[in-house]
């Protein structure tokens, strides 16, 4: 099982350390984005990266390709909800694929595992009594 470990530096700032990489999220958007605004860009990185190596493999000019995430936020529960991914691809020529290109972005594994989580396992670990 892969490990990612986020740390509080203070107040609501946390760092996630990701390999050699640090990622800074913080509620307030001071110093870094919000958590739920990291999930919805690692869809959008993901989307566009599966996207991209398509294109560059079937000849497809992808240059300016952007991937765009809009979502809602809903209550009860609280939670991120009806995301939509519009992947624009403005110098190439998609006409005839535009059906492959869906099916190679929804095997992104972010969208994969956004349409099939069944949950998240949460516990509690500290100091006992």
């Amino acid at each position: 099982m892969t490990k990612v470990t986020t740390y509080l530096e203070e107040d609501s700032l946390f760092h996630t350390q990701l390999g050699d990489h640090v990622v800074t999220t913080d509620p307030d958007r001071v110093e870094g984005p919000s958590p739920p605004e990291i999930l919805v860009a690692s869809l959008g990185a993901c989307v566009g990266i599966f996207v991209s190596d398509y294109c560059k493999r079937s000849g497809i000019d992808a240059t300016d390709l952007t991937v765009d995430v809009d979502y809602d936020k809903a209550s009860n529960p609280y939670r991120l909800a009806d995301f939509r991914v519009d992947i624009n691809i403005p110098n190439g020529q998609v006409d005839d694929r535009v059906r492959a290109i869906l099916r190679v972005a929804e095997h992104c594994p972010v969208h994969q595992t956004m349409c099939t989580l069944e949950g998240a396992n949460i516990r509690v670990n500290g100091r006992s009594a």
